[in-house]
């Protein structure tokens, strides 16, 4: 029965460089630009994300005075359709991982 032996399962260590990368999420970065205004910025990000004042005007800020921020995270493919719905929104918005 050499059909049915157990083939060892491979141990992938982290940090050796032999580690998934799909463990990681997928980052989506807003960056300041000169065109659009913090309230509708804020306004964006509320609608898209459901984000309260709060944290919209915090991530508004944050793009404001450090050039970008991380506004969601998540798989690949939920990171791409939030920075397509930003460029629909008119903001510039990147992702990374």
């Amino acid at each position: 029965m050499t059909w049915m032996t157990a083939m060892p399962t491979p141990v992938l260590v982290p940090g050796t460089g032999e580690d998934l990368e799909l463990d990681r999420p997928w980052l989506v970065v807003v960056w300041n630009d000169p065109v659009n205004t913090m309230s509708y910025v804020v306004y964006v990000f509320r609608k898209l994300f459901g984000y309260d004042i709060e944290k919209a005007t915090k991530l508004m800020l944050q793009v404001h005075y450090e050039g970008r921020a991380i506004v969601s995270d998540g798989p690949r493919e939920r990171a791409e359709v939030d920075c397509y719905r930003l460029h629909n929104h008119g903001l510039w918005a990147t992702i990374e991982q």
